[in-house]
């Protein structure tokens, strides 16, 4: 497992996040994006071509379990069958969350 240390000893990790279901087309990677801003989360999603989004996520464990949580349920137009989440080892520094078209 690989953390980074930011100012004030926070520990951040960075998560690639794949969401199976209906989360294309429905407003979903907004929703994504609304809730990463909430909890100060940074990095980014996108709609992938085989029809799920991809998410790279950044912040402090405790927010990204609630991020999780959060994108699981998903808004009231998506459903979300599946969630494939992998920690990855070289963290990118992302100044917000953005969506990727």
């Amino acid at each position: 497992m690989v953390f980074i240390e930011i100012s004030g000893g926070e520990i951040l990790l960075q998560l690639q996040i794949v969401v199976s279901g209906r989360v294309q087309g429905v407003g979903y990677r907004y929703f994504t994006q609304m809730k990463a801003t909430q909890l100060q989360i940074t990095g980014w999603t996108k709609n992938r071509s085989d029809g799920k989004v991809e998410i790279i996520a950044t912040g402090s464990k405790e927010n990204l379990d609630l991020f999780i949580e959060e994108i699981r349920k998903g808004n009231p137009f998506s459903t979300v069958d599946q969630i494939e989440i992998n920690q990855l080892d070289n963290i990118e520094k992302y100044q917000s969350f953005m969506i990727k078209y």
